[in-house]
């Protein structure tokens, strides 16, 4: 896994790293030449250079000297004259860079700054680094806009300038780069908000070369989950396997206005491999449901004068789920009073049970000020995972402000720090789907927007179920891990319809018919990243 960090987190690792004997100066020459290598990489003849007042900027201006010696024409282009900034490492450079063979542009017009933008093959964006956040100022506001209007290759240093580098946010306007050099470890910013959208590819430069010693002595704000991090999960069934010993799960879902989402569930769950899905479902549409799933059990459960769980479900839903490795429940159910019967009796049971859709609103819905506010509606011994999306899990805290990746992190661990269990896990979806345990953050990979579609969140809630219900209780490896696999697969399954359909034409039931192909995907990939990492401790 690769570490995420605040903004904090760097500046605290930066200082590390000098107290080791690394200076600030020597990172700074580093991360220039890390700028420079990914600029090379695009075969430049002509490139420009924008930077900063600081230290961002000094990053920019030894990239530009590097890249001049190596043949190119490079401009400069500058808010000061070298000897005017302010910060001592930056001015340094700045002098070094201007007294060779390199073209500097002080303060030019928009219209000399677009000229010179037009002649680049390839600019390199050094102007804001990760101290940078609300609004832009001239003149950085001005060549922001001119450089996003002529949409060349861009490169930028660190962060898009214009992103803060923290929330991920942009207040006004921000460079849309090409690909982004991040120095010593991804920020969290680029993650969350707005920064999916600006920051094209994550190209990290660790700079140190014994970062891997080091980095344990802060903490992470997050940590990238990789396909070789999930091999645990992508093992070959044994030979002497059954439908019972690959795990069993029951599908609490559905409901007469939205049968549809048990389908999907359930579906996905077996294909997800466990050995043997069952749906427990209101009478009123349990028919359908059945037809639709011929290999899959349905189990009739009273409803409602309007086709929910009613008075009498939760005590059949219970003596139906004492006997399932896993239990899922919230897919279609809706949040009549038979529904809150049935979430609060499933959380009493000794079942790994996980709570998605309306279980999450039944849940919110009785809880005066937040769950957070009120553990005891959802502590318990045995494993618990939520799966809300943002304005669900704004709901479960009864927020309206969890918009993004990084007040979704902020939530979750409002939730499981008033919980205080070790076997409980969020998993917070959205642009970037951020896996939250009690003490870490995973970030799996984020699905294209072909998954933003009605009932690409009840198969997600399946593959989850059936990859619990096959790894078992008594698991290795963290639940948050398990989770990010499960993740993982959905949003490869995202990748993969999209491809052969179109982003705007997948739905989510073409997302069931890929997760075989997903899951082979993801093992490729990780026996790959294994080779590679055997390869380089060669």
């Amino acid at each position: 896994m690769k570490p995420v960090l605040s903004c904090d987190e760097v500046r605290a690792l930066e200082d590390i790293i000098d107290a080791a004997g690394t200076s600030k100066a020597e990172l700074m020459e580093l991360a220039g030449e890390f700028a420079a290598e990914q600029v090379l990489k695009l075969k430049p003849k002509r490139v420009l250079v924008l930077v900063g007042f600081g230290n961002n900027g000094g990053d920019g201006w030894v990239a530009a000297d590097i890249l001049s010696q190596k043949g190119l024409d490079v401009d400069v282009v500058s808010p000061l004259e070298p000897d005017e900034i302010s910060s001592s490492l930056a001015r340094h450079v700045a002098r070094r860079t201007a007294g060779r063979d390199v073209n500097v542009i002080v303060g030019p017009s928009r219209t000399e700054l677009a000229d010179l933008i037009a002649r680049a093959d390839v600019v390199l964006d050094a102007i804001l680094g990760t101290g940078f956040h609300g609004a832009l100022r001239p003149p950085f506001s001005i060549w922001i806009s001119t450089l996003n209007d002529l949409a060349p290759r861009v490169i930028s240093v660190d962060v898009p300038s214009g992103l803060d580098a923290q929330t991920g946010r942009v207040e006004d306007d921000c460079v849309r780069a090409t690909a982004t050099a991040t120095m010593i470890a991804p920020k969290i910013g680029l993650y969350s908000a707005d920064g999916p959208e600006y920051s094209g590819e994550i190209i990290c430069g660790r700079l140190y070369d014994k970062f891997d010693e080091v980095i344990g002595d802060v903490e992470h704000a997050a940590e990238i989950v990789e396909p070789a991090d999930l091999t645990n999960f992508l093992m070959p069934l044994p030979a002497n396997i059954d439908k019972y010993s690959r795990g069993s799960a029951l599908i609490v879902a559905g409901s007469a206005a939205y049968p549809g989402a048990a389908i999907m569930a359930a579906k996905s769950a077996a294909r997800a491999g466990a050995g043997y899905v069952a749906v427990a479902a209101p009478s009123a549409c349990a028919n359908l449901i059945r037809m639709a799933l011929p290999s899959v059990p349905v189990i009739d459960i009273p409803s409602d004068s309007r086709g929910a769980f009613g008075a009498a479900a939760s005590k059949a839903v219970c003596e139906v789920a004492r006997k399932f490795s896993c239990v899922l429940c919230g897919p279609g159910i809706t949040t009549a009073a038979g529904c809150l019967d049935v979430v609060n009796s499933l959380m009493a049971l000794d079942v790994p049970l996980i709570l998605d859709a309306d279980a999450l609103n039944c849940l919110s819905k009785v809880a005066i000020g937040g769950i957070d506010q009120t553990p005891e509606l959802y502590r318990r011994e045995a494993p618990l995972i939520l799966t809300p999306h943002y304005r669900e899990l704004g709901r479960l805290v009864d927020d309206a402000g969890v918009v993004d990746l990084g007040t979704a992190v902020d939530a979750a661990q409002r939730i499981l720090w008033a919980g205080g269990s070790s076997d409980m896990v969020i998993v917070a979806k959205g642009p970037t789907t951020a896996i939250v345990g009690v003490e870490k953050v995973l970030l799996p990979q984020a699905g294209p927007a072909s998954l933003a579609t009605a009932g690409s969140g009840d198969v997600l809630a399946g593959i989850l179920a059936g990859s619990v219900a096959l790894a078992g209780r008594e698991l290795d490896d963290p639940w948050e891990l398990l989770c990010a696999y499960a993740v993982n697969v959905h949003s490869y399954t995202g990748f993969a319809a999209a491809a052969q359909l179109g982003d705007r034409s997948v739905i989510a039931t073409d997302l069931i018919d890929f997760i075989g192909p997903a899951m082979q995907l993801i093992t490729e990939e990780a026996l790959e990243g294994l080779d590679a990492s055997t390869a380089s401790d060669a």
